[in-house]
């Protein structure tokens, strides 16, 4: 049986556009999805909640306070060598502005970052990226 690996993303809806999302490029070295455009996530570390891993993320690839908002959908997929298991939660930004990439070592950099619609998120989703087929996919 293979691990499973939890990790979290998130939506952060633009103030005043609500119809935008927060969507991040994946670096090219991505070993799933180089160059995508999708919504942050991170994975949960020993003793981490949903929320938790969340905030981290928030800060370690965007240098913002997040505020976890309502869970938006779930899913899984099957990776080579794990199972992927995934909750997208809403999240709004307390603190900060969005800067890519953060001087954080050993997570996942983004290249850049923008306020977009969801259609942009289709090219990944057909690639492969949960994240992005949650957001897609959830209920409306």
């Amino acid at each position: 049986m293979k691990p499973v690996k939890r990790s979290v993303a998130f939506a952060v809806f633009r103030p005043g556009r609500p119809e935008q999302v927060l969507a991040v490029q994946r670096p090219p070295d991505d070993e799933d999805l180089p160059h995508a455009w999708g919504l942050p996530a991170g994975s949960l570390r020993q003793g981490e909640d949903w929320g938790d891993a969340l905030r981290r993320a928030g800060r370690e690839k965007l240098g913002v306070e997040l505020e976890a908002g309502p869970e938006l959908n779930r899913g899984t997929l099957e990776r080579a060598g794990y199972t992927l298991e995934m909750r997208l939660l809403e999240a709004r930004i307390v603190t900060g502005e969005p800067v890519v990439p953060q001087p954080v070592a050993g997570v996942t950099q983004y290249r850049a970052w923008r306020w977009a619609d969801p259609p942009v998120l289709e090219p990944a989703a057909a690639r492969g990226s949960l994240c992005s087929r949650l957001f897609l996919g959830r209920p409306h």
